[in-house]
């Protein structure tokens, strides 16, 4: 398979990269759960929804329990206040949206 020439795919590429790299590669001092909740917290404050559906499908496949996501999205809800509690509720139903089947939504193309 050849390489992607458009610069976009190409872009999305290495980010992908990154991320296997970065968030979910077992073996650093963090589990790759919590490196995926962490990112799930990022999306909630950058209020990018395709990423809280992104990482909160990829929290539950890492194998993140409710308590796990409910207490690291309360952090989205105190450190952001109203805003916050409004985008950890959607990440929330992004949670659920993943065991329900709903349409998958993500931030960058896989």
């Amino acid at each position: 398979m050849s390489a992607p020439s458009n610069p976009f795919h190409v872009a999305a590429s290495h980010i992908d990269q990154m991320r296997q790299a970065a968030i979910y590669a077992e073996g650093g001092a963090l589990p790759a759960r919590i490196k995926v909740l962490a990112a799930l917290l990022w999306s909630v404050s950058s209020r990018c929804e395709p990423c809280i559906a992104h990482y909160a499908r990829k929290a539950i496949d890492f194998g993140a329990t409710r308590e796990e996501m409910s207490e690291m999205l309360a952090i989205a809800s105190t450190m952001g206040g109203c805003v916050g509690e409004t985008w950890a509720l959607k990440a929330f139903a992004a949670a659920k949206a993943t065991n329900t089947n709903e349409a998958e939504m993500t931030c960058c193309p896989q």
